[in-house]
């Protein structure tokens, strides 16, 4: 895979000042300073800890109109590669799995049937929405901030491009709204979860993941934590600032996973590759081999992922009255 390295880091012009996503401070205290481990573009990226609250934000962040060349065609939540050579079928069953395991979360809290109205914001290439409507025969719909109307799996789904809280979905109509992966990326994390509130029907439940800051990767590997994955990610979320968060939206919590179905091993193999490299991007050709190896390797320690607080957590929330 050849990396697209931009020419230049971001200029100051691209730059904005924000405040604190959960409680509105403008009190920023130094905290970290991340670069773009995964794709090696250039630039330093400071994340800062709110003196108020305690929420670790990406302050300056890039604006919204330039923070679109890090999500280019080697994004791979967007799927647009599929041919890994002779490890495509391992890679196919990976991403198959990880839908298994979205879908094994959200039916332990609704009841999926057909007619079921789920919808899946930050939905990338829309694998978990056609494994949901297969197996479930649901009412499927897709919010991403890049237009992949075009893949196939959305061809019974009704998908939407752009900012989550502007685009016209519906109110009180989805029994499910998901966010794997999503919030972290997000520029308005309050207006997101007001635009999730009414989107969801009274006795709908809302599924966010995201990784944790307060986990065994983090402490490893700090700067180099694949969850801070500068630019892209805006806020890293602790147990305590994510139920924050949503409390102060309007839900109430129904359950706290300290897991989630993104797998905790890659954490523990990208921080180490990262500390390696020291920015100079990760070439998932030459990682794929080692990555599936070493998951093979460490598959005993995996089986007690659930119980280690790894890197990932879920919350499964649903409408105060």
């Amino acid at each position: 895979m050849s990396i697209r390295v931009m020419e230049a880091p971001p200029a100051p012009t691209m730059l904005e000042n924000v405040r604190c996503y959960v409680c509105g401070s403008d009190a920023p205290q130094p905290y970290v300073i991340a670069e773009d481990d995964l794709t090696g573009k250039p630039g330093r990226f400071p994340f800062v800890s709110c003196a108020k609250c305690g929420l670790v934000y990406q302050n300056p962040r890039i604006d919204i109109d330039h923070i679109r060349a890090y999500y280019d065609d080697e994004y791979i939540a967007h799927r647009k590669r599929s041919d890994w050579g002779w490890l495509t079928p391992l890679y196919r069953r990976a991403m198959a799995r990880h839908d298994r395991l979205k879908d094994a979360i959200v039916r332990r809290y609704v009841p999926l049937s057909a007619g079921r109205e789920v919808l899946d914001v930050g939905c990338g290439a829309g694998t978990f929405l056609a494994h949901l409507r297969a197996r479930y025969g649901v009412r499927a719909t897709g919010v991403d901030f890049v237009d992949l109307s075009y893949r196939p799996e959305f061809a019974d789904a009704e998908f939407h491009c752009g900012l989550f809280s502007e685009q016209e979905v519906g109110r009180d109509r989805f029994d499910l709204v998901t966010m794997w992966h999503f919030l972290e990326h997000d520029y308005d994390p309050p207006r997101t979860l007001e635009a999730a509130r009414r989107a969801l029907k009274p006795e709908g439940r809302l599924v966010i993941e995201v990784p944790r800051l307060d986990s065994v990767t983090f402490r490893l590997y700090r700067e180099r934590w694949p969850g801070l994955q500068a630019p892209q990610h805006t806020a890293c979320y602790t147990r305590a600032t994510l139920l924050r968060l949503v409390d102060a939206a309007g839900f109430e919590v129904v359950d706290y996973l300290p897991y989630g179905a993104f797998p905790a091993y890659f954490y523990l193999y990208a921080g180490l590759a990262f500390k390696r490299l020291r920015g100079r991007g990760l070439d998932l050709d030459k990682a794929i081999l080692p990555y599936f190896s070493g998951q093979l390797l460490l598959s005993p320690l995996l089986l007690f992922e659930r119980r280690l607080n790894l890197a990932m957590q879920t919350v499964i929330c649903r409408r105060q009255p």
